[in-house]
């Protein structure tokens, strides 16, 4: 399984792009401004998309992929998974025939450009070859995260969360080679990062300290500000030390990156 990394970031600015992930060719996790770096015949194969949750910078470029790859579809649906509550919030805000056109209803309600599909946290779905776990996610809107797999270990996003004893306890139960979590605000902006349900370094070393003792995988921090990215990554090295059990679960932990790549 290859992951082309097309948008990490918490916000945009040059050579920002917020949050979307392509796997292999053919599956998108969430769909932000990363996604206008794909050529047409790219956003065309893609057959499916999860999203994680509502928010703007998560789903800004799926109305407008969808509306760019039509034509090159022929006809066949892009198959949209998330939870009934982003399904919704995307059916009112932004696929209403006001802000965009409703593209689960046309061009005919029998072969739309996109069917929705809901799932639950738990579920496991079975897409484009891979194996995709459900994650849960403590954000100000319902959210999740995913866990994918191919069969050799499982690449890990946790979308946008603040604490969350949930995704560890099953994370722990799991082989994970890599994880993707999010560090949005720096420590002088923790009232902040608390409000908008976000971790800041001080919560994340504490989330990593949740680790189960002989676990051990590199950590990729995403969803930085872009006016914070360095300050945020020059902290986490400084509060890691403090958290033993977090120093002994990251065998690496680095800044994420529009345009990296990594097979599993």
């Amino acid at each position: 399984m290859k992951i082309r990394v097309l948008g990490c970031s918490g916000s945009i600015a040059r050579s920002c792009r917020t949050t979307s992930f392509l796997l292999d060719h053919d599956l998108l996790v969430d769909a932000g401004t990363g996604v206008g770096d794909l050529t047409l015949d790219e956003m065309a194969a893609v057959d499916h998309v999860l999203l994680t949750h509502s928010h703007l910078d998560h789903i800004a470029a799926l109305p407008l992929m969808v509306d760019a790859a039509a034509s090159s579809r022929h006809g066949k649906p892009l198959q949209v998974h998330a939870l009934q509550a982003t399904i919704d919030a995307l059916k009112t805000h932004i696929f209403n025939n006001v802000i965009w056109p409703d593209f689960s209803q046309i061009p005919t309600p029998s072969a739309p450009f996109i069917n929705f599909h809901p799932l639950e946290i738990g579920q496991t779905l079975l897409l484009a070859g891979k194996r995709v776990e459900v994650l849960p996610a403590v954000h100000t809107v319902p959210a999740v995260g995913y866990a994918v797999t191919t069969g050799q270990g499982y690449w890990v996003f946790t979308g946008d969360t603040e604490r969350n004893p949930a995704l560890w306890a099953r994370l722990n139960q799991m082989d994970v080679a890599m994880l993707v979590i999010e560090t949005t605000f720096s420590n002088c902006q923790e009232k902040l990062a608390k409000r908008s349900l976000h971790l800041c370094p001080e919560s994340l070393v504490a989330e990593l300290g949740c680790i189960e003792p002989g676990k051990n995988y590199p950590v990729y921090i995403t969803h930085t500000k872009p006016a914070e990215t360095q300050r945020i990554m020059d902290e986490i090295q400084r509060q890691l030390p403090v958290s033993p059990a977090a120093m002994r679960a990251v065998n690496a932990i680095e800044w994420l990156s529009a345009g990296q790549e990594f097979e599993f």
